[in-house]
Order: structure tokens, then sequence, then C-alpha cells
């Protein structure tokens, strides 16, 4: 498993605010954080992975995200 810092969600194209991705996450649009300290998260790769495959898969049957 590998985790992803705000810096590597930025490299995947993911260029939103750290304040618009929490808004994301509280609304249940984005996957959640793991807290690794107090002053540091990160995501799972995998579930950004899924959630990006799942807005390229919403496109093409035509639905809006």
């Amino acid at each position: 498993m590998k985790l992803l810092d705000y810096q590597d969600l930025r490299a995947k194209g993911i260029k939103y605010s750290r304040v618009h991705l929490w808004r994301l996450e509280a609304a249940g649009k984005f996957p959640k954080r793991v807290r690794l300290s107090p002053s540091r998260h990160g995501w799972v790769e995998d579930e950004i992975d899924d959630h990006l495959e799942g807005l390229v898969a919403a496109r093409d049957q035509g639905d809006a995200a």
C-alpha cells in the first residue's frame, strides 16, 4: 500500500486546494485521508486511482460528476 501526500495528488492531476479537498471529503465526493500524525496525513493511492477511474467512467457514460 502506498500513501500519497498533497504534492503527489497534484502530480496525478488533482490540483484542488487543501480546503477544497477537505470539503469534497466531508461531502463523500473524494477519498478520505489517513491521519499519520497530528500534523501529517496521506491518501491511499489505490483509492485515489479508483476515484479517478470512476470519474472517467461517469464521463464516458455521459453522467455529470
